[in-house]
């Protein structure tokens, strides 16, 4: 296990290098202007030899490999530079950011497999029953709702037509200090809207499994030895049909991040989600790289514990084979 972890970290070097080079190419390309979004208002009377000494001390307007390199040894220092659209250290913009990003994510990733998981297996007691036809449709159309949609949905029916839950937001306006109990209310609706729109291939994955692995010769035998029914699904079938679900966490990742970015600014969720398009359409160069080396960062570590998941569950797959 150590030996592959140590693999996967060495060979997410090249990789998470070429990605900070490739955004900055990108953002060199984009007719979009560093300065006139940095100077603001004040750009639009600015001369030309004003906004041409803007431009030279925010750096932009020196060779694309030498941005990228300044960049580049300055952050392996622990220094990722100063938002150009924030202004403020890129580093501190995150940490104040990450974290209730990281606190979305978690509770819709949970709320995604625990019912995926648990629909799965009651729609692979019985294929082609009620609830699996039922579950199989809802599961079908939801991969075709986007987040978004779903969130205003959801804003809608349970903050304007039931007023049960709030809208958006982390704490109410009225608020003079952020309490986990209003962070609880204010998360339940994202969370979920996150959760649902992950949740169709968990259960489609589940199901599946679960339903192949009912067929196989061992939970056949387990059967044959009078185990109860419960016992078999819980203790046999289902260990056999979540192997491949596993496969499918670090898949989910990329689309959990861009899910969550679309639920954040449907629901005002103070994530990173508005820092990130601020800096696509700012051109924000140390925010925009350090985000998307964040977001690559997240993609690589899934697809490892896809991985190490797989090989704990599975004996018969070797880590270090």
């Amino acid at each position: 296990m150590a030996r592959m972890t140590g693999r996967r970290i060495l060979s997410a070097a090249p990789v998470l290098l070429a990605v900070t080079l490739g955004v900055f190419a990108v953002a060199a390309l984009s007719p979009f202007d560093p300065v006139k979004a940095y100077a603001g208002t004040a750009g639009l009377t600015a001369s030309a030899a004003e906004l041409d000494q803007l431009r030279a001390n925010l750096g932009v307007d020196r060779p694309l490999l030498d941005r990228w390199w300044d960049w580049l040894t300055s952050a392996l220092t622990g220094d990722l530079g100063n938002s150009t659209v924030l202004r403020r250290p890129v580093a501190d913009a995150i940490a104040e950011r990450l974290g209730w990003s990281a606190l979305l994510a978690g509770c819709a990733f949970a709320v995604a497999v625990l019912l995926g998981t648990g629909l799965g297996v009651l729609a692979a007691r019985r294929p082609g029953g009620p609830l699996d036809r039922v579950a199989g449709a809802l599961a079908y159309t939801l991969e075709a709702a986007p987040a978004y949609w779903l969130g205003l949905l959801a804003v809608w029916l349970f903050s304007v037509r039931l007023g049960v839950l709030p809208s958006g937001g982390l704490t109410d306006a009225a608020a003079t200090a952020v309490t986990p109990g209003q962070v609880a209310s204010h998360l339940v609706l994202p969370a979920l809207v996150l959760g649902i729109s992950q949740l169709p291939w968990f259960f489609l994955y589940v199901r599946q499994g679960v339903a192949d692995a009912l067929d196989e010769d061992p939970v056949r035998g387990a059967r044959a030895r009078g185990l109860s029914q419960r016992r078999v699904l819980l203790g046999h079938a289902l260990r056999s049909g979540m192997l491949p679900m596993l496969t499918l966490i670090g898949s989910r990742v990329p689309e959990l991040i861009t899910g969550a970015l679309m639920v954040e600014t449907v629901f005002s969720w103070p994530g990173i989600a508005a820092a990130t398009v601020q800096a696509a359409t700012s051109v924000d160069f140390p925010l925009l790289a350090a985000l998307t080396v964040l977001a690559t960062a997240a993609v690589l570590a899934g697809n490892l514990l896809s991985d190490l998941l797989y090989g704990l569950a599975d004996p018969r797959v070797g880590f270090d084979g």
